[in-house]
């Protein structure tokens, strides 16, 4: 079996999205915050990136439970790394608090955007 591409990969997992990236999705979509566009299931050198501004150097994560797990925690914190070394600034949201706080999820981004980046809700 064939190993599938990234850019094959990013379109299975903008058709597979959570409820949660569907959701914040839906706010960030046509540059409705700032008029800032993002992007999302980006690939960026050897990983997929959940949304991304280029204009603003900014990333956008959306976690579920897995990434509680210590493996996982290590890999993301390699990943946030490599793509801060880049030059991008990295801010994550665990899926339930984008189901169930958009407003203040939208809230941290706002200020991300603005460069006054503050702790998740």
């Amino acid at each position: 079996m064939q190993k599938p591409s990234r850019i094959g990969f990013s379109r299975k997992l903008r058709r597979e999205e959570s409820d949660a990236e569907r959701n914040l999705w839906s706010r960030l979509r046509n540059q409705q915050i700032n008029g800032v566009k993002f992007r999302r299931q980006e690939t960026l050198g050897n990983y997929i990136v959940d949304f991304v501004s280029f204009e603003k150097k900014l990333i956008i994560e959306v976690d579920g439970g897995q990434h509680n797990e210590l493996a996982i925690i290590k890999r993301d914190n390699i990943r946030t790394g490599w793509l801060e070394s880049r030059g991008f600034k990295v801010i994550r949201f665990w899926d339930n608090d984008v189901l169930k706080n958009i407003d203040g999820i939208l809230e941290v981004i706002q200020l991300a955007l603005n460069n006054n980046v503050s702790p998740s809700p």
